[in-house]
Protein backbone atom coordinates (compact mmCIF):
# COMPACT_ATOMS: atom_id res chain seq x y z
CA UNK A 1 0.00 0.00 0.00
CA UNK A 2 1.38 3.49 -0.79
CA UNK A 3 2.52 5.93 1.91
CA UNK A 4 -0.26 8.45 2.85
CA UNK A 5 2.20 11.69 3.50
CA UNK A 6 1.14 14.31 6.31
CA UNK A 7 0.89 18.35 5.66
CA UNK A 8 3.94 18.92 7.57
CA UNK A 9 5.92 15.81 5.68
CA UNK A 10 4.75 17.60 2.04
CA UNK A 11 5.55 21.05 3.30
CA UNK A 12 9.23 19.49 4.12
CA UNK A 13 9.19 18.29 0.59
CA UNK A 14 8.41 21.45 -1.14
CA UNK A 15 10.71 23.22 0.88
CA UNK A 16 13.65 20.99 0.09
CA UNK A 17 12.81 20.89 -3.79
CA UNK A 18 12.70 24.65 -3.72
CA UNK A 19 15.94 25.48 -2.08
CA UNK A 20 17.46 22.46 -3.60
CA UNK A 21 18.45 20.48 -0.52
CA UNK A 22 18.99 17.11 -0.26
CA UNK A 23 20.11 16.35 3.08
CA UNK A 24 16.70 15.61 4.65
CA UNK A 25 15.84 12.29 4.67
CA UNK A 26 12.97 10.40 3.62
CA UNK A 27 11.31 7.31 4.71
CA UNK A 28 12.33 4.55 1.99
CA UNK A 29 10.53 1.23 2.17
CA UNK A 30 12.25 -1.30 4.12
CA UNK A 31 13.81 -4.24 1.39
CA UNK A 32 13.50 -7.41 2.77
CA UNK A 33 16.94 -9.38 2.25
CA UNK A 34 15.42 -12.46 2.56
CA UNK A 35 13.48 -12.73 -0.29
CA UNK A 36 13.98 -16.06 -2.28
CA UNK A 37 16.39 -15.37 -5.61
CA UNK A 38 14.96 -15.26 -8.90
CA UNK A 39 15.68 -17.90 -11.03
CA UNK A 40 14.87 -18.03 -14.86
CA UNK A 41 13.60 -20.64 -16.38
CA UNK A 42 14.18 -21.80 -19.48
CA UNK A 43 11.49 -23.07 -21.41
CA UNK A 44 12.91 -24.08 -24.46
CA UNK A 45 14.56 -27.01 -22.56
CA UNK A 46 13.02 -27.66 -19.45
CA UNK A 47 13.47 -29.77 -16.40
CA UNK A 48 12.24 -33.22 -17.07
CA UNK A 49 13.80 -34.42 -14.31
CA UNK A 50 12.53 -33.44 -10.76
CA UNK A 51 14.49 -32.11 -7.77
CA UNK A 52 13.49 -34.98 -5.91
CA UNK A 53 14.49 -37.62 -8.60
CA UNK A 54 17.75 -35.58 -8.58
CA UNK A 55 18.51 -36.27 -5.61
CA UNK A 56 18.05 -39.69 -5.82
CA UNK A 57 19.81 -40.28 -8.31
CA UNK A 58 22.71 -38.98 -6.17
CA UNK A 59 22.64 -40.82 -3.48
CA UNK A 60 22.11 -44.28 -6.17
CA UNK A 61 25.62 -43.03 -7.29
CA UNK A 62 27.17 -41.98 -4.26
CA UNK A 63 26.60 -45.65 -3.25
CA UNK A 64 28.08 -46.74 -6.55
CA UNK A 65 31.32 -44.82 -6.08
CA UNK A 66 31.78 -46.32 -2.63
CA UNK A 67 31.62 -50.05 -4.44
CA UNK A 68 32.78 -48.90 -7.66
CA UNK A 69 36.34 -47.37 -5.51
CA UNK A 70 36.62 -51.04 -3.73
CA UNK A 71 36.84 -52.60 -7.29
CA UNK A 72 39.15 -50.17 -8.60
CA UNK A 73 41.81 -50.61 -5.65
CA UNK A 74 41.86 -54.23 -5.90
CA UNK A 75 42.27 -54.11 -10.14
CA UNK A 76 44.58 -51.53 -9.45
CA UNK A 77 47.32 -52.84 -5.90
CA UNK A 78 46.69 -49.28 -4.98
CA UNK A 79 44.05 -46.47 -3.34
CA UNK A 80 41.83 -45.50 -5.94
CA UNK A 81 39.69 -42.65 -4.70
CA UNK A 82 36.35 -42.88 -6.71
CA UNK A 83 33.75 -39.19 -5.45
CA UNK A 84 31.13 -38.16 -6.63
CA UNK A 85 31.00 -34.79 -8.02
CA UNK A 86 27.79 -33.48 -9.27
CA UNK A 87 24.48 -34.75 -11.37
CA UNK A 88 23.74 -32.14 -13.87
CA UNK A 89 20.80 -32.10 -16.54
CA UNK A 90 22.00 -30.99 -19.52
CA UNK A 91 20.93 -31.11 -23.56
CA UNK A 92 22.72 -34.11 -25.13
CA UNK A 93 24.53 -31.20 -27.41
CA UNK A 94 26.28 -29.84 -24.36
CA UNK A 95 27.36 -33.35 -23.03
CA UNK A 96 28.69 -34.04 -26.43
CA UNK A 97 31.03 -30.57 -26.44
CA UNK A 98 32.70 -31.21 -23.05
CA UNK A 99 33.97 -34.59 -24.04
CA UNK A 100 37.43 -34.15 -25.05
CA UNK A 101 38.88 -35.64 -28.76
CA UNK A 102 40.03 -38.39 -28.31
CA UNK A 103 38.42 -39.77 -25.62
CA UNK A 104 37.62 -43.80 -24.14
CA UNK A 105 33.85 -43.78 -24.76
CA UNK A 106 31.61 -47.05 -24.44
CA UNK A 107 27.70 -47.04 -24.42
CA UNK A 108 25.62 -50.04 -23.27
CA UNK A 109 22.14 -50.80 -22.31
CA UNK A 110 20.96 -51.23 -19.20
CA UNK A 111 17.92 -53.51 -19.52
CA UNK A 112 14.46 -53.03 -18.11
CA UNK A 113 15.35 -49.38 -19.27
CA UNK A 114 15.23 -48.54 -23.01
CA UNK A 115 17.88 -46.87 -25.24
CA UNK A 116 21.42 -46.68 -24.29
CA UNK A 117 23.53 -45.09 -21.56
CA UNK A 118 27.18 -43.13 -22.46
CA UNK A 119 30.36 -43.59 -20.35
CA UNK A 120 33.27 -41.56 -20.55
CA UNK A 121 36.84 -42.06 -19.15
CA UNK A 122 38.77 -38.85 -19.56
CA UNK A 123 42.32 -39.80 -21.53
CA UNK A 124 44.17 -38.73 -19.10
CA UNK A 125 42.65 -41.29 -16.28
CA UNK A 126 42.69 -43.93 -18.86
CA UNK A 127 46.26 -43.69 -19.25
CA UNK A 128 47.18 -43.78 -16.00
CA UNK A 129 45.25 -46.89 -15.88
CA UNK A 130 46.80 -48.89 -18.73
CA UNK A 131 50.11 -47.47 -17.14
CA UNK A 132 49.47 -48.78 -14.15
CA UNK A 133 48.14 -52.43 -15.05
CA UNK A 134 51.50 -53.04 -17.07
CA UNK A 135 53.09 -52.57 -14.13
CA UNK A 136 54.03 -49.01 -14.07
CA UNK A 137 53.36 -45.87 -11.01
CA UNK A 138 49.76 -45.12 -12.63
CA UNK A 139 51.33 -41.64 -14.24
CA UNK A 140 49.61 -39.39 -16.48
CA UNK A 141 50.86 -39.76 -19.90
CA UNK A 142 50.25 -36.46 -22.32
CA UNK A 143 49.60 -38.48 -25.40
CA UNK A 144 46.72 -37.18 -27.66
CA UNK A 145 46.09 -40.55 -29.10
CA UNK A 146 43.54 -42.85 -29.39
CA UNK A 147 43.90 -46.60 -27.96
CA UNK A 148 45.28 -49.54 -29.58
CA UNK A 149 43.87 -52.74 -28.96
CA UNK A 150 45.69 -54.11 -25.97
CA UNK A 151 45.07 -50.78 -24.09
CA UNK A 152 40.91 -51.37 -25.47
CA UNK A 153 41.18 -54.65 -23.77
CA UNK A 154 42.84 -53.53 -20.50
CA UNK A 155 39.77 -50.88 -20.15
CA UNK A 156 37.16 -53.36 -21.20
CA UNK A 157 37.93 -55.30 -18.46
CA UNK A 158 37.74 -51.99 -15.58
CA UNK A 159 34.54 -51.06 -17.54
CA UNK A 160 33.04 -54.68 -16.72
CA UNK A 161 33.61 -54.53 -13.37
CA UNK A 162 31.87 -50.97 -13.70
CA UNK A 163 28.56 -52.63 -14.88
CA UNK A 164 28.93 -55.17 -12.30
CA UNK A 165 28.92 -52.45 -9.20
CA UNK A 166 26.70 -50.38 -11.22
CA UNK A 167 24.08 -53.20 -11.05
CA UNK A 168 24.36 -53.81 -7.63
CA UNK A 169 23.93 -49.73 -6.81
CA UNK A 170 20.58 -49.48 -8.96
CA UNK A 171 19.20 -52.87 -7.25
CA UNK A 172 17.57 -50.52 -4.83
CA UNK A 173 15.51 -48.72 -7.46
CA UNK A 174 15.32 -51.68 -10.43
CA UNK A 175 17.61 -54.57 -11.12
CA UNK A 176 19.44 -53.83 -14.17
CA UNK A 177 21.75 -55.86 -16.53
CA UNK A 178 24.24 -53.71 -18.26
CA UNK A 179 25.49 -55.08 -21.65
CA UNK A 180 28.02 -52.75 -23.53
CA UNK A 181 27.26 -51.66 -26.97
CA UNK A 182 30.31 -50.39 -28.61
CA UNK A 183 33.78 -48.39 -27.87
CA UNK A 184 34.33 -44.75 -29.58
CA UNK A 185 36.98 -42.56 -29.57
CA UNK A 186 35.05 -39.41 -30.96
CA UNK A 187 32.25 -37.86 -29.44
CA UNK A 188 30.77 -37.09 -32.93
CA UNK A 189 30.66 -40.39 -33.61
CA UNK A 190 28.17 -41.69 -30.26
CA UNK A 191 24.60 -40.40 -31.22
CA UNK A 192 22.11 -42.04 -29.29
CA UNK A 193 19.58 -39.37 -28.95
CA UNK A 194 18.93 -36.07 -30.54
CA UNK A 195 21.28 -32.96 -29.66
CA UNK A 196 18.20 -31.29 -28.13
CA UNK A 197 17.34 -34.54 -25.91
CA UNK A 198 17.68 -33.79 -22.44
CA UNK A 199 20.29 -35.82 -20.29
CA UNK A 200 21.53 -36.81 -16.80
CA UNK A 201 24.73 -36.38 -16.65
CA UNK A 202 26.56 -37.98 -13.47
CA UNK A 203 30.43 -37.08 -12.97
CA UNK A 204 32.97 -38.93 -10.72
CA UNK A 205 36.26 -37.77 -9.96
CA UNK A 206 39.13 -40.43 -9.42
CA UNK A 207 42.34 -39.96 -8.24
CA UNK A 208 44.88 -42.91 -8.30
CA UNK A 209 48.29 -41.06 -6.76
CA UNK A 210 49.05 -37.84 -8.19
CA UNK A 211 46.98 -38.48 -11.10
CA UNK A 212 43.36 -37.28 -11.67
CA UNK A 213 40.62 -37.12 -14.20
CA UNK A 214 36.78 -37.19 -14.60
CA UNK A 215 34.47 -40.22 -15.17
CA UNK A 216 30.99 -39.44 -16.70
CA UNK A 217 27.61 -41.61 -17.10
CA UNK A 218 25.17 -40.32 -19.26
CA UNK A 219 21.61 -41.32 -19.02
CA UNK A 220 19.12 -39.91 -21.63
CA UNK A 221 16.09 -39.08 -20.40
CA UNK A 222 14.60 -41.19 -22.79
CA UNK A 223 16.32 -44.05 -21.53
CA UNK A 224 15.64 -43.18 -17.19
CA UNK A 225 11.56 -42.71 -18.60
CA UNK A 226 10.57 -46.34 -17.76
CA UNK A 227 11.73 -45.87 -14.29
CA UNK A 228 11.32 -42.60 -13.60
CA UNK A 229 8.44 -43.01 -11.42
CA UNK A 230 10.52 -45.34 -9.18
CA UNK A 231 12.89 -42.56 -8.33
CA UNK A 232 11.73 -40.83 -5.89
CA UNK A 233 13.41 -40.48 -1.95
CA UNK A 234 10.59 -42.58 -0.51
CA UNK A 235 11.04 -45.48 -3.04
CA UNK A 236 15.00 -45.40 -2.27
CA UNK A 237 14.09 -45.54 1.32
CA UNK A 238 11.58 -48.22 1.20
CA UNK A 239 13.46 -50.64 -1.07
CA UNK A 240 16.95 -50.00 1.04
CA UNK A 241 15.18 -50.26 4.31
CA UNK A 242 13.75 -53.63 2.47
CA UNK A 243 16.81 -54.65 1.13
CA UNK A 244 18.64 -54.21 4.32
CA UNK A 245 16.25 -56.74 6.00
CA UNK A 246 16.83 -59.42 3.95
CA UNK A 247 20.60 -58.82 3.99
CA UNK A 248 20.69 -59.02 8.32
CA UNK A 249 18.24 -62.49 7.03
CA UNK A 250 20.68 -64.20 5.17
CA UNK A 251 23.78 -62.99 7.54
CA UNK A 252 21.94 -64.28 10.42
CA UNK A 253 21.31 -67.67 8.79
CA UNK A 254 24.86 -67.76 7.34
CA UNK A 255 26.23 -67.45 11.05
CA UNK A 256 23.93 -69.47 13.20
CA UNK A 257 24.71 -72.81 10.13
CA UNK A 258 27.98 -73.11 12.22
CA UNK A 259 26.76 -72.83 15.56
CA UNK A 260 27.51 -75.66 17.09
CA UNK A 261 24.30 -77.46 19.17
CA UNK A 262 23.54 -80.39 22.10
CA UNK A 263 21.35 -82.91 20.78
CA UNK A 264 20.08 -85.41 23.03
CA UNK A 265 17.41 -88.16 23.15
CA UNK A 266 15.49 -88.99 26.06
CA UNK A 267 14.50 -92.27 25.97
CA UNK A 268 12.39 -92.24 29.22
CA UNK A 269 12.07 -90.51 32.64
CA UNK A 270 9.84 -90.87 35.39
CA UNK A 271 9.56 -89.62 38.97
CA UNK A 272 10.89 -91.07 42.07
CA UNK A 273 10.97 -90.04 45.68
CA UNK A 274 13.96 -89.71 47.62
CA UNK A 275 13.47 -92.70 49.68
CA UNK A 276 12.88 -94.91 46.51
CA UNK A 277 16.16 -93.44 45.31
CA UNK A 278 18.03 -93.71 48.35
CA UNK A 279 17.16 -98.03 48.08
CA UNK A 280 18.09 -98.59 44.62
CA UNK A 281 20.23 -101.69 44.03
CA UNK A 282 22.26 -102.71 41.27
CA UNK A 283 20.20 -105.22 39.63
CA UNK A 284 16.85 -103.17 40.44
CA UNK A 285 14.42 -102.15 37.66
CA UNK A 286 13.42 -98.13 37.41
CA UNK A 287 10.00 -97.99 35.09
CA UNK A 288 9.62 -95.48 33.07
CA UNK A 289 6.54 -93.52 31.48
CA UNK A 290 7.53 -94.31 27.53
CA UNK A 291 6.42 -97.63 25.99
CA UNK A 292 9.07 -99.71 23.72
CA UNK A 293 6.42 -98.25 20.37
CA UNK A 294 6.67 -95.16 21.51
CA UNK A 295 8.41 -91.71 20.18
CA UNK A 296 11.66 -90.38 22.14
CA UNK A 297 11.74 -87.08 22.76
CA UNK A 298 15.09 -85.30 21.19
CA UNK A 299 16.37 -82.06 22.75
CA UNK A 300 18.38 -79.44 20.98
CA UNK A 301 19.98 -77.10 23.26
CA UNK A 302 17.30 -78.45 26.20
CA UNK A 303 14.65 -77.53 24.43
CA UNK A 304 12.51 -79.85 22.61
CA UNK A 305 12.09 -80.45 18.67
CA UNK A 306 12.17 -83.62 17.75
CA UNK A 307 10.51 -87.27 18.15
CA UNK A 308 11.98 -90.03 17.01
CA UNK A 309 12.48 -93.62 16.71
CA UNK A 310 15.51 -95.49 17.86
CA UNK A 311 17.31 -97.74 15.96
CA UNK A 312 20.73 -98.35 14.62
CA UNK A 313 22.62 -96.51 11.24
CA UNK A 314 25.54 -99.10 10.06
CA UNK A 315 27.27 -99.45 13.11
CA UNK A 316 26.43 -96.55 15.25
CA UNK A 317 23.15 -96.09 17.40
CA UNK A 318 20.85 -93.65 15.77
CA UNK A 319 17.49 -91.97 15.57
CA UNK A 320 14.92 -91.44 12.82
CA UNK A 321 13.09 -87.99 13.30
CA UNK A 322 9.32 -88.70 12.93
CA UNK A 323 7.75 -85.17 14.27
CA UNK A 324 9.22 -81.72 13.72
CA UNK A 325 8.25 -79.14 16.69
CA UNK A 326 8.62 -75.46 17.39
CA UNK A 327 9.59 -73.80 20.66
CA UNK A 328 6.10 -73.86 22.48
CA UNK A 329 6.10 -77.82 21.49
CA UNK A 330 3.28 -77.88 18.81
CA UNK A 331 3.77 -80.11 15.75
CA UNK A 332 4.58 -78.28 12.68
CA UNK A 333 4.89 -81.03 9.94
CA UNK A 334 5.34 -84.49 9.77
CA UNK A 335 8.92 -85.74 9.00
Amino acid sequence: MAKILSQDEIDALLTTVASGDEDIPIDEPEIDHQLRPVVAYDFKHPNRVSKDQIRTMENLHDNFAGHFGSSLSAVMRAVVDVELVSVDQITYSEFVLSLTVPSCIFTFTAEPMEGACVLDFSPSLTFAFVERIFGGQGKAMEAERELILIERSVMGRIVRQLYEDLATSWEHIVPIVAKQVSYESSPQFVQIVPPGETVVVVSFQLKLFSTSGLLSICYPYVTLETIISKLSAQNWIDSTKKKSGKDDRLLNQENLQSVQADITAVLGKTEISIKEFLKIQIGDIVPVDVTINEPLQMLVSGKSKFSAHPGISGRKKACQVMEVFDNTKRRLMNA
